[in-house]
């Protein structure tokens, strides 16, 4: 008779699957930002970091510098250096264990692991692990899919491709936009990136946006 799957491997599984396919997205974004396949495919490899791979594309697509893309892509992936101090004291890795864990210290891993708190801490470092090399797994499985795809279809402008980029920064968002500052927030960025887009050259209002977020929250956490 079969084992029963344990809750952990489960919860890491699903979402693997589920956040690894939107790796497609990424794919055909990149091949209609002008990236080639073998471009995509590396910044899945190395970068590893959903939010900011789109902010890369997204930024030089649009006509942006390098460096306006390597700025807004650090910015939005400052989270996971604070998920890695979060989960030092949980995982307890050294050497070059360490460099493999802080690659695949991301939202989902970090998440699928201090759920699991009620398990114990083996849990929690397995669903960690599960998680994490799950998702790198078809992360870049369905990046190549989705740049070959992107590639076979000619010019992705004409299949609605180009609109990928902020249809996935709007995906990555929406699910956070539960409480009524972070939607005032929301809509605050908004209006000043869409007022300096016209000034200003693409990637600087995002990193823009990104200091309003930060100076508001300074704001909230001093009153």
């Amino acid at each position: 008779m079969s084992k029963v799957v344990s809750p952990t491997v489960r919860d890491s599984l699903s979402v693997s699957l589920t956040v690894g396919a939107y790796g497609i997205a990424f794919g055909a974004a990149g091949i209609a930002s002008g990236f080639s396949v073998l471009q995509c495919c590396l910044l899945s490899l190395l970068t590893f970091t959903g939010a900011s791979q789109f902010a890369v594309v997204g930024v030089i697509g649009a006509g942006g510098s390098a460096i306006s893309a390597v700025a807004t892509a650090s910015l939005l992936g400052i989270r996971n250096g604070l998920y890695g101090v979060l989960m030092a004291p949980i995982l307890h890795v050294r050497g070059f264990k360490r460099l493999i864990a802080a690659q695949v210290t991301i939202d989902e891993s970090t998440g699928v692991s201090l759920s699991q708190e009620k398990l114990g801490l083996a849990a929690m470092r397995q669903g960690f692990w599960l998680t994490g090399f799950g998702v790198f797994l078809f992360w870049n499985i369905f990046t190549l899919a989705g740049a070959l795809g992107a590639q076979a279809l000619g010019n992705p402008a004409a299949w609605g491709l180009d609109a990928a980029v902020p249809a996935a920064f709007l995906g990555l968002l929406w699910p956070r936009l539960d409480t009524s500052s972070g939607r005032i927030l929301s809509v605050c960025a908004a209006a000043l990136a869409i007022a300096t887009t016209p000034i200003l050259p693409a990637g600087l209002p995002i990193i823009i946006t990104a200091g309003l977020a930060l100076g508001l929250g300074v704001m909230k956490k001093s009153i």
